[in-house]
């Protein structure tokens, strides 16, 4: 998978916020590709202190399978912070990706996308890597408010902005009976359309296929290596 170069990620946390402000203004809603059939999901994990494993998988929605998956081990340097997740996951994440061989139409990630205080959350910020639609399907809210979906299967509830009032993303119900997830778009995303692509995916588990897959691998990467995970 191509990686357009945006900028490096060895920098301080102070320059980290001014980053992310800068490039929030970058982000668009469209154009999408129609027909999507191919979804990536990334997510990372940490198989021991300075180390980050991150994993991508590609699945067919037509074919309802994976079709190709990578993972990439790296040094992480960045201190957690949060509203940073960028720049402590993104070299692991980024790493995986250039290694699918197979291009996919939109990434979904495990994190936030504009649902964040400075509009730029993983999944919107690595957008701009990859120029493909991105959606951020994080399992806990870091940003906004809202009220409880209802209980079934695809009820949702607004995301909103604490100060402008406007939705940033939805508190999605994947699964009857099941916590929701928080649903936001990156780039070349909105809100209805991520919302409709995380309940396609979510086929039989809370989260969609090719995220859950990915979260199962990074883990699995993680271990192999002989380390165990953080808790």
């Amino acid at each position: 998978m191509k990686i357009r170069p945006v900028h490096a990620f060895n920098l301080s946390p102070d320059e980290a916020l001014e980053l992310q402000r800068e490039l929030a203004g970058r982000l668009r809603s469209g154009p999408r590709p129609e027909p999507l059939r191919l979804v990536a999901g990334a997510d990372a994990a940490y198989p021991g202190p300075g180390r980050a494993v991150g994993a991508a998988v590609v699945f067919d929605l037509a074919a309802g399978r994976i079709v190709d998956q990578a993972v990439a081990e790296v040094e992480t340097g960045f201190p957690y912070r949060s509203g940073l997740l960028t720049f402590r996951e993104a070299p692991a994440l980024l790493a995986a990706l250039a290694r699918l061989e197979v291009e996919p139409d939109a990434v979904v990630f495990d994190g936030q996308g504009q649902a964040h205080p400075r509009r730029l959350g993983l999944a919107a910020h690595l957008g701009l890597f990859l120029e493909k639609p991105t959606i951020g399907c994080a399992k806990s809210r870091l940003f906004g408010r809202a009220d409880q979906p209802g209980p079934e299967r695809g009820s949702q509830a607004d995301l909103i902005h604490p100060v402008l009032g406007q939705p940033i993303g939805r508190v999605v119900r994947t699964r009857t009976g099941v916590k929701p997830v928080f649903v936001s778009p990156g780039h070349l995303a909105e809100i209805d359309w991520a919302c409709r692509l995380v309940l396609d995916l979510a086929v039989r588990y809370r989260l969609p296929e090719p995220l859950r897959a990915a979260h199962h691998l990074a883990g699995r990467a993680g271990v192999s290596r002989g380390r165990s995970r953080p808790g």
